[in-house]
């Protein structure tokens, strides 16, 4: 196992090494640039490209910023003036980790029971209504449910407010908005695992032995059919735990989203590599662990 946990961990700084590396040199192939701005002089543009390291060579500005990122410092905003990268990091991950905990939470736990349900009750009307939620989470975009939920729950019926962040009611809508695609692919898979496992001969043997209903469902059935939750668990959560774009700009929460997309519309090269690296780094800690987890429950996967 300990051969194991540093095979995954060597893999892992690699893939965020080379994750920088081609995302900085892509950053730079961008049309146009942070201060090509027609109301600038070509004095002051030359004099902000000085301060931020932009008038030497690709390969000397290349091992700045690896250097500084090895010591944890992404830089400064090139548009958000005097704010660190880290500092705006700093400031708006809060907003999106916490939204995004409660519909991991939710869209899990919801999920898990909604595949079990329709596994279960196959060819049922129980079956109909899982799968239904299922095809629409998965086909629906996200945008368009947070406005469905804005207009009924906030607009129409007045019972929870559309926008901002002020609290835990205004949270519900956009937690709900954030899982509702993670739940129906968690449904999905659960039940499709669920059914391949119940046809299983351990299933019939545990049964023949005289194992009642629920003995069999849950110490057979869903410890087994679970497996392929956990592989898909960790880029769910890293994305999840992120927020996304849309949904951030929709319920106008401050959140990472936000200020990735300025980044990119502004040109702002290190926030668009501050943001990339982190979002990178976050999905490459939620894989590992996801793959140490998994070897940890099944040997098999440990000797690949």
């Amino acid at each position: 196992m300990k051969k194991y946990v540093i095979k995954r961990i060597i893999i892992s700084v690699i893939t965020v090494f080379v994750l920088t590396t081609v995302v900085f040199f892509l950053v730079r192939l961008m049309p146009g640039g942070p201060f090509t701005n027609p109301k600038m002089t070509p004095e002051v543009q030359k004099a902000m490209e000085a301060y931020y390291g932009l008038d030497k060579p690709l390969p000397v500005q290349y091992l700045t910023y690896m250097n500084n990122l090895l010591h944890g410092d992404f830089g400064y905003s090139m548009t958000h003036a005097n704010q660190s990268v880290n500092s705006i990091m700093f400031r708006a991950f809060p907003f999106s980790a916490d939204v995004g905990i409660r519909a991991l939470v939710f869209a899990f736990s919801i999920g898990i029971v909604l595949g079990i349900i329709a596994a279960l009750n196959r060819g049922k009307k129980l079956d109909f209504v899982c799968v239904l939620i299922a095809i629409i989470g998965t086909s629906v975009p996200d945008f368009i449910i947070g406005g469905v939920l804005q207009y009924f729950f906030g607009i129409k019926w007045g019972l929870l407010p559309i926008a901002q962040y002020k609290g835990f009611r205004y949270t519900i809508l956009p937690m709900l908005a954030l899982a509702f695609a993670t739940l129906a692919s968690v449904s999905r898979i659960m039940r499709s695992s669920m059914l391949e496992v119940i046809n299983q001969d351990y299933i019939k043997t545990a049964k023949a032995k005289g194992l009642n209903d629920v003995e069999v469902v849950a110490k057979h059935e869903i410890r087994n059919a679970i497996m392929p939750i956990v592989t898909i668990m960790g880029p769910l959560v890293a994305s999840v735990l992120t927020g996304t774009f849309v949904i951030e700009s929709i319920f106008a929460i401050p959140g990472m989203g936000k200020y990735y997309v300025e980044s990119i519309s502004s040109l702002d090269y290190t926030m668009v590599l501050g943001m990339t690296v982190f979002f990178g780094v976050l999905l490459v800690i939620a894989n590992t662990i996801t793959d140490i987890a998994y070897g940890m429950i099944d040997p098999r996967i440990r000797v690949r």
